[in-house]
């Protein structure tokens, strides 16, 4: 979400354009996990030095295991997603799972997941860290601990030549497709309600399992305006060989944070290796590379929803 404003251009990587109409580039199930290589070399992002005082903050049960397994739905371009192999996670959030890895000493196993199973997978045990375009909420703070690391926006997205929409008011009496799970999700469902309250036609909110099938949705006719995180919406567009346009401006600023087990000891140091990134600038040329540098903070904090 780039609630500060929508990019002019398309991120400098522009990989598998046509993801955006068709799920065929991503897969919205588990796929095999896949272990991030120590270098990153080809991508202008230096690979990371053990840093030894954060290192020795990680708690020894994540330690002794030596890697940490990262969770994301690879179907949010340019945040996550799949690259042209159609197997390797690209993007924003997973160079920078690489990254905060290395510092730690750890290695980064990168899993595909279904965006509304990431959290209960936090619960669970079964992945170490959820790092997929989450909003830190208050809601979610209650089950999981973020380092916020990034803000963002929401913004809307329409075929090209359909009437525009600017601000959640504009969808009573329209439907509008989005992605489970997501904060957008939720705030069209409360802004039905609201359409309703308020003596307007509701909004028919159709809610999809990845967002190749929102966007397909709104390429197909069935929705009339797709809403996702403002950053992904720009890509949307930028990659869509004119299908689609951006509608509005972006709204609703808030934190993004990775998700971890609650109270498991991990927040601190990963909170120390974004705020290393942020200093030695790693963390900007990342950002850069993807188009996304609008949403950059000046230091990474734990648990700062408000809402």
């Amino acid at each position: 979400m780039l609630r500060l404003g929508l990019p002019k251009s398309a991120p400098v990587v522009a990989i598998c354009a046509l993801a955006v109409l068709a799920s065929a580039c991503s897969s919205n199930s588990a796929s095999p996990a896949t272990t991030a290589k120590s270098s990153t070399s080809g991508t202008g992002i230096p690979t990371q030095s053990v840093d030894s005082a954060i290192a020795a903050t990680v708690p020894q049960a994540i330690k002794s295991k030596g890697s940490l397994v990262i969770a994301l739905d690879a179907t949010y371009a340019p945040d996550e997603f799949i690259a042209a192999d159609g197997k390797t996670i690209i993007g924003m959030d997973a160079d920078l799972a690489k990254a905060i890895t290395q510092v730690l000493g750890l290695k980064a196993t990168l899993v595909n997941a279904t965006f509304d199973t990431i959290i209960p997978g936090l619960q669970s045990g079964k992945y170490d860290m959820g790092d997929s375009s989450f909003t830190d909420t208050l809601a979610r703070q209650k089950v999981v601990d973020f380092v916020t690391y990034f803000q963002a926006g929401e913004g809307f997205y329409v075929k090209s030549g359909n009437p525009g929409f600017n601000g959640l008011d504009s969808l009573c009496g329209h439907s509008v497709a989005v992605e489970d799970g997501t904060t957008e999700q939720s705030d069209a469902q409360t802004q039905a309600k609201t359409c309703t309250k308020d003596g307007k036609a509701t909004v028919t909110v159709l809610s999809y399992g990845n967002q190749s099938q929102a966007n397909l949705a709104v390429s197909g006719g069935r929705a009339e305006v797709g809403f996702a995180d403002s950053q992904v919406a720009a890509y949307i567009v930028a990659t869509s060989n004119g299908v689609f346009m951006n509608s509005g401006q972006a709204f609703e600023v808030a934190p993004y944070g990775f998700a971890l087990p609650k109270g498991n000891g991990m927040a601190a140091p990963i909170k120390a290796a974004v705020n290393l990134l942020i200093s030695n600038g790693v963390y900007t040329k990342i950002l850069t590379k993807w188009g996304v540098q609008a949403g950059a903070v000046s230091t990474a904090t734990i648990n700062s929803a408000t809402s």
